[in-house]
C-alpha cells in the first residue's frame, strides 16, 4: 500500500515540473517583431514632435474627403477588353 502511495505522490508531483521548452518559450514571437520592424519605415516616427510636411490643412482635408468618397460612389469600371485598337482590322 505504500509503494502505491508513493506512486501516486511522484505522479502528483509529476505535473509541478518546470516546462521542458525554455529556450522555445524565451523566443516565442521573435518572428512576428523582427517582421514588423523591418516593414517599419521610421521606428523612431512616434517620438517626433514635428508635424507631417509637404500638405497644408486644406488640400489634405479635401483628399481625406475625396478619398473617403470613392467608397460611397465607386469609380466607374473600364472596359478593358479593346485594349490595342479596334474591331474589325480596318486600318
Amino acid at each position: 500500500m505504500k509503494k502505491f502511495a508513493a506512486l501516486i505522490v511522484l505522479a502528483l508531483l509529476g505535473g509541478c515540473a518546470t516546462s521542458l521548452t525554455p529556450n522555445y518559450d524565451a523566443k516565442f514571437g521573435d518572428a512576428v517583431r523582427q517582421a514588423r520592424l523591418k516593414m517599419t519605415i521610421n521606428p523612431d516616427a512616434g517620438t517626433n514632435p514635428d508635424q507631417v510636411t509637404g500638405m497644408d490643412g486644406k488640400s489634405a482635408r479635401e483628399t481625406i474627403l475625396l478619398y473617403q468618397g470613392t467608397y460611397k460612389a465607386p469609380p466607374p469600371a473600364v472596359n478593358v477588353i479593346n485594349i490595342g485598337g479596334g474591331i474589325g482590322g480596318g486600318n
